[in-house]
């Protein structure tokens, strides 16, 4: 690997690793639980807190083919390898919540950041095979979109699970030539 590709991935997982900081807000902006804001903040501090470990394993990217040709997908990286952490927890009502952070080689094979939250809910035994839909909050940032600015964005996730490893999806919705995406990572618990 070149240096500056190493110093890029240490760049890279230093913004990580302090972005994952930020999303554990303080107890005391929780306690007021009658406001939304207090709601949000009570959930993304106990999945924070009370949460489990997780390992994030992104490693596949699907450009749907009527959205693009043959020939612009051969110019893209599909296999995305990268690497995160998060947090994950299930709430009463038997829901997953999770925050993590991820980092891996986008379509263009630059480095992208992830940071969010996503809720699932689940169908069927949390010890054997279940399966989730929901939904996921992020913050990423793209090498080729005005260099490494932060885009939020809310899209729809789900997953097939078997205990504490998980197979997930997101879509991106978009047009001819952008969006229209099946983004692919795994999530081992510990």
């Amino acid at each position: 690997m070149e240096a500056s590709s190493l110093s890029t991935l240490r760049t890279g997982f230093l913004a990580l690793f302090l972005s994952l900081c930020t999303l554990v807000p303080a107890h005391a902006a929780c306690d007021d639980t009658t406001s939304i804001s207090g709601q949000i903040c009570k959930r993304l501090t106990d999945t924070w807190n009370e949460g489990e470990h997780d390992l994030y394993l992104p490693f596949h990217t699907f450009h749907l083919p009527y959205a693009y040709s043959d020939e612009a997908i051969n110019t893209y990286r599909e296999n995305t390898w990268g690497l995160g952490y998060g947090r994950s927890r299930h709430d009463e009502s038997g829901s997953w919540n999770g925050l993590y952070g991820m980092l891996f080689l986008d379509s263009h094979s630059k480095l992208q950041p992830i940071v969010g939250y996503g809720h699932q809910w689940l169908w069927g035994p949390r010890e054997g095979l279940h399966a989730g839909l929901g939904y996921t909050v992020f913050v990423t940032a793209r090498a080729d979109i005005r260099s490494y600015t932060p885009i939020p964005a809310v899209l729809p996730i789900a997953s097939i699970n078997y205990g504490k490893v998980a197979v997930n999806a997101a879509f991106m919705p978009g047009g001819m030539g952008f969006g229209n995406i099946l983004f692919l990572w795994g999530r081992v618990g510990f």
